[in-house]
């Protein structure tokens, strides 16, 4: 395997992770973005009435208008609060270019937009769809374990046939972690997200300390992901290693769901506690390399034959 699509597939678990696109405001009322903040147009359309709204007339009705189209590019220009609009007081001024300006209420712009951001993007790229990729993915791995299953074929997977190396498992308790701290953030401090979704950065230092600790697990799942690809493509051949890293991102998938709807009824914690307990005893009683394969030199638990070459190993 290459390593670009190694990493592709980290940063494709980094965005699931993240995938809950936060709501616009906070719970406080502060804004996150100001005059001269950038975002990209990401509905369809969206209508932009030419006449600066007024107090105690407001008639967005009757109001000239334009619309500007998915993908382009505003910018905030001016921002005014009008009390009497019953449907939003906040009115956001932004502008496609010099000659393409407009009026728009604040909750019709932030549905409509998402910051000028690959991050932001990313993240709101998976938001709405990171369950109906987890169950596909789910749906194929299920499919390809059961026609193994009926040619007698061996699948293996991890924590229950798992090959001779401890980087699958502990991506898998790293993303477990991840996803309670990240829940724990959306419960107790969710404006601390928000603030990072209009406001992304990677760099863990100087940080709030729940965000730094979260953007730690997320390189080191970078890390173990693609470690954990490497020793696959040493350890299995080609069709195994395809099939056993489907495998492992249903499951990293499935990990993502029961933890974060776990953590939400404040059961994460401990689960997690036991599930990393339970792994590493696992991986240690079964899983852990004792020997080498005498013909390519691959890791074995035990003697027998080699995952990889076929070799047995007496």
């Amino acid at each position: 395997m290459k390593r670009s699509p190694v990493l592709f597939a980290s940063l494709c678990l980094l965005l699931l992770l993240s995938s809950c696109r936060p709501s616009p405001t906070v719970p406080s009322g502060e804004r996150m973005w100001d005059i001269d903040y950038n975002f990209l147009l990401v509905a369809d359309s969206l209508v932009l009435q030419e006449e600066r709204p007024m107090h105690l007339l407001i008639v967005p009705d009757a109001a000239d208008t334009f619309v500007v189209y998915k993908d382009d590019p505003l910018v905030v220009a001016q921002i005014e609060i009008i009390p009497e609009d019953s449907i939003d007081s906040v009115w956001v001024k932004v502008a496609r270019d010099q000659l393409t300006q407009g009026w728009v209420h604040e909750s019709a712009l932030l549905s409509a937009v998402v910051p000028d951001d690959p991050i932001s993007q990313g993240i709101q790229l998976f938001s709405n769809r990171h369950v109906v990729a987890t169950l596909s993915l789910c749906i194929i791995a299920l499919a390809a374990w059961l026609l193994r299953r009926k040619r007698k074929q061996r699948f293996h997977l991890v924590h229950i046939d798992d090959i001779a190396s401890p980087y699958p498992m502990l991506l898998c308790l790293a993303f477990a972690a991840a996803t309670v701290l990240y829940t724990t953030i959306q419960i107790f401090v969710p404006e601390m997200w928000v603030q990072f979704y209009y406001h992304p950065s990677l760099n863990p230092f100087g940080q709030p300390t729940l965000l730094a600790l979260f953007l730690t697990l997320a390189w080191l799942i970078v890390v173990l992901s693609i470690a954990s690809m490497d020793e696959v493509r040493r350890s299995l051949p080609a069709t195994e290693s395809v099939l056993y890293a489907l495998s492992l991102l249903a499951i990293l998938a499935g990990i993502y769901l029961f933890f974060s709807i776990a953590t939400q009824y404040f059961l994460g914690y401990f689960l997690w506690i036991v599930y990393a307990a339970l792994a590493l005893w696992q991986y240690w009683r079964r899983h852990r390399p004792r020997f080498r394969c005498g013909q390519c030199g691959a890791p074995l638990h035990s003697c027998g034959q080699c995952p990889k070459c076929g070799a047995m190993n007496e």
